[in-house]
């Protein structure tokens, strides 16, 4: 399969790997509604956030939706070539090298982008899929990566969203309207779209002509292009035309199945009984929804302007310059998840997706890094969990309720050493451990209380940590693993006979006998995956 190649490219290709694991604090004073609801928004980089959130959400999300920097040219992220901001210079000279100094403006956005994507795939469910708005500037280079990342085997479509309604005049070669949202499944072999509603349009093009107790129908063609002798036959209507099908067609069906649909009343040949036979189509027999097109426009997922007025809302005085309708992102929803399911968006900018999420009730996670996470988020989600009337609300009934925890990014789970921060709590180390062993979130909560923090597949997970004990060299610290603490191990159950794993600071058990118990001791810092 091509791939697509950029100076700086092997210096990121592996970067995602090398990104700190640091602690999420939650700011009770920013957070508003109950607590327990399950939504997130995190004020910081976006690397290092979604870093920090994997070990809770990996393989947890159902949709993925990201509205990234263009890169045109002249906005104002803070990645961006034009303003050569400080943020850019030192995480290019870091993880890129002297290279960093021979990017070009698009060098520099894939190199932002392809560690973020990377991480991103890591939080889909199995059958979960990531939606990204882009223009053209970026289009074919996001498509090539995510081919490479997602899988060219798992794109679903380009969708084309006409996001202005009228044209540019000033344009100086063609007026752009469109933007493109590439969708992939994490497998699309078991991913499956939801129907659209269906639009009171439709349901109107059926009508009951003749009163049938069936309800509503339309008439459909009963003719099929692929010829078969065996479906030519002559009819005659009930005026006693005779009809055969149009020249190089045939009739949808036998002559026998033909008359058992005559006997049943679903053959029409109009009111007045001389037209070319059509198959009645019931409205109670059409599908629940219809499936999305791959072309959306302005007066079906709203434009630009609505966008803004949505956005003016809640902050009139610094409008945010490209956000998204809620209709748009409502669309998405509808399409790739179910109430309940969780959706991350991780530029979250305005914060249109996590309030269009919230009103569907769906489970939220935000990540923004700039300003914006507190001027336009914070009181967008406050006015949503208010009630607030705007945007999609009165299509879901939406009439208020639920919360979201606003959340920073702390210190690095391990210093430049290696060793744990002292500061690092029992339970975020455990969530850490449990997801480094297994590549899942943890369950729940970990507690001191028990040094068992899980069972997956089969093996019983154990973590032996006292940061107050850290670097005490004795066998009576609660960090070292002895032949006796082995003994006072919590079972998951009386029967369980698994193997366990044990993550310690020491052992003072021979690995053969550690081997006849069914242990298996992992030293920590240095076996801990992260570090």
């Amino acid at each position: 399969m091509p791939v697509l190649d950029w100076i700086g490219k092997k210096a990121v290709i592996n970067h995602h790997c090398s990104v700190p694991y640091r602690l999420i604090h939650c700011d009770k004073d920013k957070s508003v509604g109950d607590p327990d609801s399950g939504n997130l928004l995190v004020q910081g980089d976006n690397l290092e956030a979604l870093k920090a959130l994997l070990p809770y959400y990996a393989g947890k999300v159902k949709c993925i939706y990201i509205d990234p920097p263009y890169n045109t040219g002249n906005e104002g992220w803070v990645y961006n070539d034009n303003v050569n901001s400080p943020e850019m210079r030192a995480w290019l000279g870091k993880a890129v090298g002297k290279e960093a100094e021979d990017l070009s403006r698009h060098d520099k956005w894939l190199c932002m982008m392809y560690p973020r994507l990377r991480l991103l795939k890591d939080f889909l469910r199995e059958d979960g899929s990531i939606w990204m708005s882009i223009d053209d500037n970026e289009a074919h280079s996001l498509k090539l990566i995510c081919d490479e990342i997602f899988g060219k085997q798992n794109f679903i479509a380009n969708v084309v969203w006409q996001k202005k309604y009228a044209p540019a005049n000033d344009a100086k070669w063609l007026s752009d309207n469109h933007d493109h949202i590439l969708a992939y499944a994490k497998d699309k072999s078991i991913w499956r779209p939801n129907l659209l509603p269906r639009t009171i349009s439709m349901n109107e093009r059926y009508k009951n002509f003749d009163n049938d107790p069936r309800g509503p129908w339309k008439a459909d063609n009963f003719s099929v292009k692929t010829y078969s002798a065996s479906t030519d036959y002559e009819i005659i209507s009930p005026n006693g035309r005779k009809i055969r099908p149009p020249k190089s067609r045939s009739w949808a069906v036998n002559k026998e199945k033909f008359d058992e649909l005559l006997s049943d009343n679903r053959i029409w040949f109009g009111k007045s009984g001389n037209n070319v036979p059509a198959i009645k189509r019931f409205l109670d027999d059409v599908k629940d929804g219809i499936t999305s097109l791959t072309l959306w426009t302005y007066s079906e997922v709203g434009h630009n302007q609505d966008a803004k007025k949505e956005v003016k809302e809640f902050n009139s005085i610094n409008v945010f310059d490209t956000p998204k309708p809620e209709r748009l992102i409502n669309r998405i929803i509808q399409i790739a998840t179910n109430e309940g399911d969780i959706v991350l968006d991780s530029f979250a900018g305005s914060g249109t997706t996590g309030a269009v999420a919230h009103k569907m009730g769906r489970q939220h996670i935000s990540v923004e890094m700039g300003e914006h996470a507190h001027t336009h988020i914070v009181p967008r989600y406050q006015k949503v969990i208010a009630g607030e009337q705007g945007g999609i609300s009165k299509d879901v009934s939406w009439q208020g309720g639920g919360g979201f925890r606003y959340c920073t990014l702390g210190e690095p789970l391990f210093d430049a050493e290696g060793h744990i921060n002292p500061r690092v709590k029992f339970s975020s180390l455990a969530a850490h451990i449990y997801f480094c062993e297994t590549g899942s979130p943890i369950p729940r909560r970990a507690s001191t209380s028990s040094p068992l923090i899980g069972l997956f597949q089969g093996r019983a997970i154990y973590l032996l940590h006292d940061a107050e004990m850290m670097g005490v060299p004795s066998r009576r610290a609660g960090n070292v693993l002895t032949l006796g603490r082995i003994k006072t191990l919590p079972l998951p159950d009386k029967q369980f006979k698994g193997p366990r794993i044990v993550y310690a600071e020491g052992c003072t058990v021979p690995d053969d006998r550690l081997a006849s118990l069914g242990v298996t001791f992992k030293h920590i810092p240095y076996q801990i995956a992260g570090v």
